[in-house]
């Protein structure tokens, strides 16, 4: 096993306000052609916000001497650790709304530096957000309310070193606060790689996927954080603890299961052992069209019930793979992919292509080690999405996602369910006609991940108020038919109504009795998952 050296991050500037890098953002030409495809929008796009135009107020406390190294007050650093990036924060921003901004963002080093924040914050009544890249949808890394003294954003991103490989066993020990990018970037001389690739990959952190159980490119087999762990270190208001390094056990109930998707109100988490795999060199991929959606939802579970195993295996309904130039003529597209690190793969393409074809479907001719034009469309729109949205959202239209999952006896009629009636509740509340698009993002045997994009003009001043009455009557349909509230994008405090309703009553009191035995000041991440 062997020590690796850090990695330095990209000198791109991030963007505080919205999504990714500032030279990625649409101009406000491209803005202003956007809006005018969604009728009601704004004449011209809303301003670039300034910091200098928040009400930042001067922080509410002073670190002690031993600490002031670790932290600062600057206010840009402020305002870039009180939201995420969905688009409640980002039109939250563009109005210069932004809630409560953070008195202190913390840059810890090491857990004993973490450890010492935490005991600091503890004595003195402040809320601590653990932070990684900020990349939270759903509003996991802002403070809401006013019953704590301040608020310190605990950002890890200095904590982001892959501290040992061990090669025999697959795996590494990697600190929590690695960027994708950074972290991926030290695993590739060994010719491995974690394998998780989310959407927000390059804004992401290992502990960030850890906190939310967060879901990857993936999907088929492996699709969460959850598949790779080996073992945790948790550093937690009531002291620190690691779990053992094992391949199995069957020792009772599993304690990285307690800190896997505590979004940071249980512990902070600053390690992980992670299991790696060899970084594959054998890729094929292929698209498939179909006229018939409910033909396609046939097609995905046939594949998904054979031992396949597609490394992508994403459905576009005929509005997504219109919005993505996969597709122009109405069809709905399967997007197919398969790679290994040991043989060709083009079989086992063949061989889902087949089953597709059984179900009506139009195969584009599969293509080995490169991508078929209709994958190629995909993936490109895929990663260029969420500064499109921003870009709407600057021309005051209301354009967000959500996503779920459910059985296969029940997707169906989910799917219909949603695009019906989120529908027409977003024409009742804004008095426009919506898009509502969907897509599977993952696919299991007994069932499936359905993933959802409202695009709607919304109202000028109250575009947050419209998507919460829209969010509101999407998670009403999600619990009316048993699919969950999230299936990768965590719970936050966006999704607490719907995981109140989700999780069982018992289990509630034994993550209420775990939060006060481990943070007995209630000072971790206040509001997410719990009060």
């Amino acid at each position: 096993m062997s020590a690796i050296p850090s990695v330095p991050r990209s000198a791109r500037t991030r963007s505080w306000w919205g999504w990714g890098y500032t030279d990625a953002h649409p101009d406000d030409a491209e803005c202003a052609a956007m809006g005018a495809l969604l009728p009601g929008t704004l004449a011209r796009p809303l301003p670039i916000p300034r910091i200098a135009d928040l009400p930042i107020a001067r922080p509410a406390v002073t670190p002690p001497p031993s600490l002031a190294h670790l932290v600062t007050g600057d206010p840009r650093a402020r305002a870039a650790h009180a939201m995420g990036k969905a688009y409640r924060d980002v039109i939250r921003a563009l109005r210069a709304r932004p809630g409560r901004i953070p008195d202190l963002v913390a840059h810890p080093t090491g857990d004993r530096e973490v450890a010492d924040l935490l005991d600091w914050a503890g004595e003195h009544d402040v809320a601590v957000i653990p932070f990684g890249g900020g990349s939270s949808v759903v509003g996991g890394v802002e403070y809401r309310g006013d019953a704590h003294r301040a608020v310190l954003s605990l950002d890890l991103t200095s904590m982001g070193r892959v501290l040992e490989v061990d090669t025999a066993g697959r795996s590494a020990r990697i600190q929590a606060g690695a960027l994708g990018p950074v972290l991926e970037a030290q695993l590739r001389p060994h010719g491995l790689t974690l394998r998780h690739f989310p959407q927000s990959f390059e804004f992401s952190t290992l502990g960030g996927w850890l906190a939310t159980r967060a879901g990857g490119h993936y999907a088929t087999v492996r699709t969460h954080i959850d598949d790779f762990v080996q073992s945790l270190r948790v550093i937690t208001p009531a002291g620190a603890g690691t779990s053992w390094r094992l391949p199995a056990s069957g020792a009772g109930p599993s304690p990285d299961r307690l800190f896997l998707g505590s979004e940071g109100a249980l512990g902070v988490i600053t390690e992980a052992w992670m299991r790696l795999q060899e970084r594959p060199c054998h890729k094929a991929s292929a698209s498939v069209a179909f006229t018939d959606f409910h033909r396609a939802l046939d097609a995905v579970r046939a594949i998904a019930q054979s031992d396949l195993a597609p490394a992508n295996c994403r459905l576009l309904d005929a509005g997504e793979a219109l919005l993505s130039g996969a597709s122009h003529d109405g069809s709905s597209v399967l997007v197919l992919g398969f790679e290994s690190a040991t043989g060709p793969v083009g079989d086992r393409l063949a061989s889902a292509v087949d089953l597709a074809r059984a179900h009506s479907g139009r195969a584009e001719t599969p293509t080995a080690d490169r991508d078929a034009s209709a994958v190629s469309a995909w993936r490109s729109a895929f990663l260029r999405m969420p500064y499109l949205r921003d870009g709407l959202a600057r021309m005051g239209a209301v354009v967000e996602t959500f996503e779920t999952a459910a059985t296969w006896d029940r997707i169906p009629a989910l799917i219909d369910a949603v695009r019906t009636e989120v529908g027409a509740a977003a024409l009742k509340i804004t008095g426009r006609p919506a898009t509502v698009n969907c897509r599977l993002t993952h696919v299991y045997p007994d069932g499936a991940a359905p993933y959802f994009t409202v695009a709607v003009a919304g109202r000028p001043g109250d575009e947050v108020e419209v998507w919460d009455d829209i969010k509101a009557v999407a998670g009403e349909i999600l619990h009316r038919n048993r699919a969950t509230i999230t299936h990768h994008h965590a719970v936050g405090r966006d999704h607490r109504a719907g995981y109140d309703l989700q999780r069982p009553e018992p289990f509630a009191l034994a993550l209420r009795a775990a939060k006060d035995a481990l943070d007995p000041h209630r000072i971790l991440n206040p509001g997410v998952l719990l009060d």
